[in-house]
């Protein structure tokens, strides 16, 4: 993948994360693969009971990377979010936006930390009380980004995440015409929003 496709994924990443907590929601995960370099498109994680379920599915996100036949991922998440929903130990830095850049050789994980802050009032926004600096309630917080550590070849990873990640570069073994298509309909059928690029599109 070329410098100008990561920057382009992780900006968008970060648009969607600032765009999840302005409505109050909880940033899903999302996984991004790649032909040769081109994308195939967004698949973001289906809704999921807490624990087993959840676990499960992130790990089935891998599905249309195998299907694509993707030689590269990049899977993208929040460390609370994905803790809180697979209740597992919290790794690494939270709040967080975390990407991760994987091909069957290996990974390499960037950490994009962050404080949330409420958002300040503006004169376009609710009209407020004298006085008061920030809009109260539900939907009012938005990302600071602090400054990101370095990339980490290898670094660790919550189980379900690493699970995505092997089964990415494992081939479907689906006795179907269009394996490709027929894992899109399937995922959207269970609940997952999938996004193709034009490229890719049934």
């Amino acid at each position: 993948m070329d410098t100008q496709t990561w920057d382009a994924l992780v900006a968008s990443m970060k648009n969607a994360y600032t765009a999840d907590l302005a409505q109050g929601r909880a940033p899903r995960p999302v996984i991004m693969p790649l032909v040769r370099g081109e994308l195939v498109g967004l698949v973001w994680l289906r809704p999921a009971k807490t624990g087993e379920d959840a676990m499960t599915a992130i790990v089935e996100l891998s599905n249309v990377a195998a299907a694509a036949g993707a030689d590269e991922v990049v899977l993208a998440w929040d460390t609370q979010n994905v803790a809180t929903e697979c209740g597992l130990p919290v790794i690494g830095p939270a709040p967080c936006l975390n990407l991760v850049h994987a091909t069957k050789d290996g990974h390499v994980l960037h950490q994009f930390p962050c404080t949330h802050q409420p958002v300040k009032a503006t004169p376009e926004g609710p009209t407020m009380p004298e006085g008061s600096g920030t809009v109260e309630g539900p939907g009012t917080v938005e990302p600071l980004w602090l400054p990101a550590p370095a990339p980490q070849p290898g670094g660790e990873l919550a189980p379900p995440l690493q699970a995505a990640l092997t089964y990415s570069f494992t081939p479907l073994d689906l006795d179907h015409p269009s394996p490709f298509g027929v894992t899109v309909l399937l995922m959207e059928d269970d609940g997952y929003a999938v996004h193709l690029t034009d490229s890719f599109a049934l």
